[in-house]
């Protein structure tokens, strides 16, 4: 596909697993922003996985199962805590700089979720994550705090764009 310099390219549809598709799941939630700061500097930041809870207040206690980390690496496993629930999950998509995609299990939890980063022109990039749950505590959160996800995403969103442009301009100083 042939795309302008000011425009997105376009990104793949998301394959989302059967158990997890949209239609069908408790919660879906949808957030994008558009960063200031190209899909290499946003994906290390996203692969960081042990400096998470330093721009996402919801994620703690991070430990690597499948290896020592500190990246997240295709068929990552990792226990952590979200929300104050400990979860486990597995990095099921990984396309370096485009698609990051983990599942997520808990009591009372499952949970699907995307990354995905789309260069609209060399120093932008469009970031999309969605998020799918299935469970009686994705029920009930859902009914007690039903926006609370959307803001939660919209903050690590905004914490990993900050994250990304002080990263790239420390190399522009370097």
């Amino acid at each position: 596909m042939v795309t302008s310099p000011l425009e997105p390219r376009t990104a793949s549809p998301i394959r989302w697993p059967e158990r997890y598709a949209p239609e069908t799941s408790a919660v879906f939630v949808h957030n994008e922003l558009l960063m200031h700061a190209t899909p290499a500097a946003i994906w290390r930041t996203l692969l960081r996985a042990e400096e998470w809870p330093a721009r996402y207040s919801n994620a703690r206690d991070i430990h690597f199962v499948s290896h020592a980390g500190p990246d997240l690496r295709d068929r990552t496993r990792l226990r952590w805590d979200a929300f104050g629930f400990r979860i486990t999950s597995k990095v099921l998509e990984f396309e370096p700089e485009r698609r990051l995609a983990w599942n997520a299990h808990g009591i009372g939890l499952e949970a699907y979720r995307i990354w995905q980063l789309i260069p609209v022109d060399p120093n932008r990039t469009l970031v999309i994550t969605e998020e799918t749950q299935n469970g009686w505590l994705a029920r009930l959160g859902k009914r007690l705090m039903p926006q609370r996800l959307h803001r939660t995403h919209r903050l690590w969103l905004q914490q990993l764009n900050q994250r990304a442009q002080q990263q790239e301009q420390a190399l522009r100083a370097a």
